[in-house]
């Protein structure tokens, strides 16, 4: 007899959500549950490919909108859908020297990173938090956008731009400044399972496990 294939779930996961991989995929197994693998991008182009037909069993996006949107196209399980954390926005330098806001506005910054607001949830909150602070008319031209959080901090990680406003998770242990809420609209990051997906028990048992004690210590662990 061969062996039992291993039970694996797909999910289509935001950008922020990188650095809690391991640790979710290993509480998540310590329950009983599947393996959960992930694939990352802006939360816009991954509910594209979702309705383009892409296998995932599960979608989690930063952006609540785009969820809703799959649940009414009957693209993901009405029961399944749910909030699961609010993102935060996170300032960051690789030489440490730029600890606001208005320190951008420095002629020595040439280049701003963000995730690109058409299709990344915490790009509009970038463009939000900078209009908030009359900044974004004085800043435009030095803005430089990444297809979703994880490419706009490699950028500044790599020197390509000076700063990053980006997911406080991906910066809040490399010296981040932490972006006051009040500056942008909330980033309700929601998820639900595919309808399509042939995994759907296991999916759902991981939406529970996201919401429940064990998910959500991890997500607060890393700043949501």
């Amino acid at each position: 007899m061969g062996a039992e294939k291993r039970c694996e779930v797909l999910a289509a996961a935001a950008a922020d959500l990188a650095p809690l991989q391991p640790f979710l995929s290993a509480s998540f197994a310590k329950t009983g549950g599947c393996h959960v693998r992930f694939a990352f991008g802006s939360s816009g182009m991954l509910a594209r490919q979702i309705r383009n037909g892409a296998p995932y069993d599960l979608y989690l996006s930063a952006n609540e909108r785009f969820v809703r949107e799959l649940e009414r196209s009957g693209h993901l399980l009405p029961d399944s859908v749910r909030v699961y954390a609010e993102g935060r926005l996170g300032l960051w330098s690789r030489s440490g020297a730029i600890r606001s806001l208005g320190a951008l506005e420095n002629g020595e910054v040439r280049h701003i990173a963000l995730a690109n607001p058409m299709h990344a949830p915490y790009g509009v909150a970038a463009k939000e938090a900078l209009e908030s602070q009359g900044l974004w008319g004085k800043l435009k031209a030095r803005i430089v956008y990444g297809e979703n959080v994880q490419q706009a901090f490699q950028y500044a990680d790599s020197g390509n731009a000076d700063a990053v406003l980006t997911a406080w998770s991906l910066v809040r242990d490399k010296g981040g400044i932490l972006v006051p809420a009040e500056w942008h609209q909330p980033i309700r990051q929601a998820g639900g399972v595919l309808a399509a997906s042939r995994n759907q028990h296991a999916a759902l048992r991981f939406m529970e496990f996201l919401a429940g004690k064990e998910g959500r210590a991890i997500l607060a662990r890393f700043g949501f």
